[in-house]
């Protein structure tokens, strides 16, 4: 047997050692290089989403209460997730319409000086335009202080979306009526140019409007022209007064009311200290899916610990009805002339847990919020069934109770409207719902000027309906 020579083990293992140090060094390397330039080399850029694309895309769809985006105190365009267009229509389809008088050549009012007021009473539970408008417009402000999640651009090249800032809401309650020697009401009239102005526009004939956003809150809000600019994407209350065709989840936005009860604020009124168990105080005799408040004022208004009455915000009904609120532990909310109401909101922000009774309800930034973690949804025949709906209340018991209303009081900031906006206010979160939908508006978009580049024009069969074809494509 030969002998083993202890010379050439050593070598041997000394070769080893160099060749295992040299293959670390080289891991080290590569995973160095991929890591500074965020993909190996070999991968072709072409192949991925723009890096626009990409941003809009995760921070958009992300959870935005445990993201740190919008951290700091001021706003910064950078840090804005959309992008907008708007129009300097004339003062007369916005501020105007609040007896706002321009000054000068000005189409909008000087933020540094008095803001027009929005009407107040019922008319503010559908104000949205009003925040909306005045936060794209306070954007570009260089001394706004607080964050901004939504930025005015000039350039409609560089916008996600268009913003139309007409404020149909308060055209339809102030304008309506017809006022000889006129032949048609105000707000018919200014329905009808805004559809003159805006598929005049280049920038809507592009898209046909489907990147436009159409302020249309109040449910007979856009009555004359929401036939024909149905493309755009619609900011609404509910669908309860909607063609499918014309309004859906697809494509459109289901904002908040303003609510018209006081939010509770440094609320520590807990189970035992809500003296009444079930709350509802409204128009109890309402038509279509309403009748359904009749009902259950039959089968409640003599239940021990229940507050089921007529109520309005006449004779001081708004403060009586924040009262009520604040010391209830259940608050019905129950389908009207449409499906929603800004009741819903008021319990919200009173921390009275909601109950709701509206089979048809949509509700807003539903893709973020998990509403059954601080409400509780009864289906309408079930409701109207004797000793059922008072049995499944007294079946929730303190511990669930108490869950739901600490829930409500961490969400009720989602709710509020403000000027100026606050991180995670309505505003914001309908921003960043809008956000949310620009994937899809822009792949339909790009879809549909396939062939316009080529002088062929806009054929729009066979993607989401027979869109009328705007001329000029």
């Amino acid at each position: 047997m030969a002998e083993r020579n202890p010379q050439s083990g050593f070598a041997i293992r000394k070769a080893l050692f160099v060749w295992f140090g040299m293959a670390i060094i080289l891991v080290v390397v590569s995973m160095l290089y991929i890591g500074s330039t965020g993909r190996p080399r070999f991968i072709d850029r072409n192949l991925l989403p723009s890096e626009k694309a990409l941003s809009i895309y995760e921070i958009a769809n992300s959870r935005f209460k445990n993201t740190t985006q919008f951290q700091s105190n001021n706003c910064n365009p950078e840090d804005a997730i959309l992008k907008l267009y708007m129009y300097d229509l004339p003062p007369e389809f916005h501020f105007g319409l609040l007896d706002w008088k321009p000054e000068g050549d000005s189409v909008w009012p000087n933020l540094h000086g008095k803001i027009p007021n929005y009407p107040g009473g019922l008319n503010l539970q559908h104000s949205i335009e009003y925040w909306l408008t005045l936060d794209l417009l306070s954007s570009t402000d260089p001394t706004r202080s607080n964050p901004c999640t939504a930025v005015r651009v000039t350039d409609p090249n560089q916008a996600d979306l268009v913003f139309v800032p007409f404020f149909s809401s308060v055209s339809y309650n102030r304008y309506s009526k017809v006022i000889p020697p006129e032949k048609i009401s105000l707000n018919k009239k200014l329905q009808q140019d805004l559809v003159k102005y805006l598929t005049s526009r280049e920038e809507y004939k592009r898209s046909n409007g489907r990147d436009h956003v159409i302020l249309a809150h109040h449910p007979n809000s856009m009555l004359d022209a929401r036939s024909v600019l149905f493309p755009c994407v619609f900011i609404l209350s509910d669908f309860g007064r909607y063609n499918p065709n014309v309004a859906n989840l697809e494509k459109d936005i289901i904002a908040p009311y303003r609510h018209l009860a006081k939010t509770y604020i440094n609320d520590s009124a807990g189970f035992d200290d809500r003296p009444t168990f079930l709350y509802f105080r409204g128009a109890i005799y309402r038509k279509e899916g309403g009748n359904i408040r009749q009902e259950l004022y039959y089968l409640l208004r003599n239940e021990k610990d229940v507050e089921f009455g007529f109520g309005s915000i006449q004779a001081n009904g708004i403060n009586k009805a924040s009262q009520g609120m604040h010391g209830s532990k259940f608050c019905l909310n129950i389908a009207g002339d449409t499906p929603s109401s800004n009741r819903l909101f008021d319990a919200i922000v009173s921390h009275c847990v909601p109950v709701i009774i509206s089979d048809d309800i949509e509700l807003p930034f539903e893709d973020f919020l998990d509403y059954s973690e601080f409400c509780i949804f009864v289906r309408a025949a079930d409701a109207i069934k004797e000793g059922y709906l008072m049995g499944l209340l007294k079946g929730v018991g303190k511990e669930r109770w108490t869950a739901m209303w600490e829930r409500l009081k961490e969400v009720d900031r989602y709710f509020e409207y403000r000027y100026p906006s606050v991180k995670d206010d309505a505003v914001q979160m309908i921003w960043k719902a809008l956000a949310r939908k620009v994937p899809a508006i822009r792949l339909k978009v790009n879809r549909l000027r396939r062939y316009q580049r080529f002088g062929r024009g806009l054929k729009e069969s066979g993607d989401d309906g027979n869109f009328p074809i705007i001329s000029g494509f």
